[in-house]
């Protein structure tokens, strides 16, 4: 007896296999990233001395020349840096950066890792034991504060096996 498949269920396990596929290796390179980013020496000493550097893979090149070309409003904050400098980052984040998208519904480049669909699906409440407003909780403050949950952020690693999410206080 020979099992057929419609186009739409061919089309939908493909989708499913690859997405498997590609949702392990993209978890692999946001270690990799990770890493990369700590271990720049510009990038972990300019950019890391007010937060967290960042994985590069987490944002496209365009968003991260974006973030670049606004150094002197990065935030709120006058973070400008000599020409050397920044070229020597911009050249570094978007020689790494993701292949995600990262534009925003206005078409514009998105500046913050947190407003992206991925950080989002992956910080969402309930996901991995985040609890509803465990960013505005004293001890995390902010989805930007990555070295809160993430223990090991500040040298590069966002593995799972490293993620403690501090206990809140009451609501």
């Amino acid at each position: 007896m020979t099992t057929r498949y419609s186009t739409r269920a061919l089309q939908a396990i493909f989708i499913f296999v690859i997405g498997g596929i590609g949702g392990t290796a993209a978890f692999a390179d946001d270690d990799k990233m990770g890493r990369m980013a700590a271990s720049h020496p510009a990038y972990r000493s300019e950019c890391g001395s007010c937060h967290t550097p960042f994985p590069p893979g987490l944002l496209s090149a365009g968003s991260w020349r974006a973030v670049m070309g606004g150094l002197d409003k990065h935030f709120g904050s006058d973070a400008s840096l000599d020409a050397a400098t920044a070229n020597d980052i911009t050249k570094f984040l978007v020689a790494n950066a993701g292949s995600r998208d990262t534009t925003g519904d206005n078409g514009k480049p998105l500046l913050r890792i947190t407003e992206t669909r991925w950080f989002q699906r992956e910080h969402r409440d309930g996901h991995d034991g985040i609890t509803p407003g465990v960013f505005r909780s004293a001890a995390v403050k902010s989805p930007a504060n990555c070295g809160a949950c993430h223990r090991s952020a500040a040298d590069g690693d966002f593995s799972e096996r490293n993620i403690h999410i501090p206990a809140q206080a009451s609501r």
